[in-house]
């Protein structure tokens, strides 16, 4: 009788011991590669040299993130009531467009740095950056902002769309926060 119990004993250790042995590499098999990992880490930016009205580019996520200095004439032109009027969505009202702390006029932490996911929200083209005001081939009630070649959906300096455009939504807001002064973190939310 024992030896019968020590023999089934031995038979369901050895059999579970096998059992996790090839399920190790399978489990291992299922986490996210060193390069998968690398492509959705967060990006730091250091913004110490991006002078007012210039704009940088950064990849996060396999996505062009766009950084822009604004100046203190872009960020009174975006509060300009007749602005306002020909804007679909100018207090950003879609919760999914931006995180909570981003949730404002400027639709940024800072009003002065802008942070967007650069890709119209019509069909992911990337929109060209247009700072000058009333260029002819937009119109004199252009302030600056974003133009998508694509289509011709429109946004402004805060990423806010125009009505009467395909793009149905204001750019997207990624989370982001400052790590110091200079510093911004592109993909993780500020610290609680």
């Amino acid at each position: 009788m024992h030896r019968r119990r020590f023999l089934t004993a031995t038979a369901v250790v050895a059999g579970a011991a096998g059992a996790a042995a090839a399920l190790a590499p399978f489990l291992a098999s299922l986490r996210p590669s060193a390069r998968a990992r690398a492509a959705g880490a967060p990006v730091e930016v250091d913004v110490s040299r991006l002078e007012p009205g210039q704009q940088i580019t950064v990849a996060w996520r396999g996505r062009p993130v766009w950084l822009l200095r604004r100046t203190p004439g872009m960020l009174e032109r975006m509060r300009d009531p007749g602005h306002l009027a020909r804007l679909r969505d100018p207090d950003s009202r879609v919760e999914t467009q931006q995180p909570p702390y981003a949730r404002n006029p400027h639709r940024s932490i800072r009003p002065e740095l802008f942070v967007a996911i650069g890709l119209c929200t019509h069909l992911g083209c990337v929109p060209t950056y247009r700072p000058e005001v009333g260029p002819p081939d937009l119109g004199e009630d252009w302030i600056g902002g974003y133009f998508c070649p694509c289509h011709g959906s429109r946004f402004d300096l805060a990423g806010r769309v125009f009505k009467g455009v395909p793009a149905p939504t204001n750019l997207v807001i990624p989370p982001y926060h400052f790590v110091s002064d200079t510093l911004v973190e592109v993909g993780t939310d500020p610290p609680a």
